[in-house]
């Protein structure tokens, strides 16, 4: 299986800038929302993905995960500098979390089969 993730300072950062924003609450209870947003984010940094097998790719989010086969995926394309989507058979594109456009020939390896190039 191969993954791809959120640089481990993401996480790490928000807990220290949660872990910092605790003070706010003495100041006043609506404060609260500070820390929280700032743990979801670093949940969301540590949670989220994309990892890929033979049998499909996995995205993963904050709160769920979407299973994608690779009979469903018509292309892999890049969707600007530093973000890569799949291109379903229906036409959907889905966007493939901390995977970028030079990390697709490791995203098809890991299905197994050759990468083909455009002409």
């Amino acid at each position: 299986m191969t993954s791809f993730r959120q640089p481990t300072a993401l996480p790490v950062a928000g807990l220290i800038a949660a872990i910092g924003a605790l003070p706010l609450l003495r100041a006043s209870g609506w404060f609260f929302f500070v820390p929280l947003g700032i743990f979801v984010f670093a949940v969301w940094a540590w949670r989220s993905g994309t990892d890929a097998d033979s049998n499909g790719v996995r995205v993963r989010a904050l709160l769920g995960s979407r299973k994608i086969e690779w009979s469903r995926i018509e292309a892999l394309v890049p969707a600007g500098r530093d973000k890569a989507q799949a291109v379903l058979t229906d036409g959907t594109r889905i966007t493939l979390t901390a995977v970028r456009p030079v990390d697709l020939p490791r995203l098809v390896a890991a299905s197994g089969k050759e990468l083909e190039q455009a002409q």
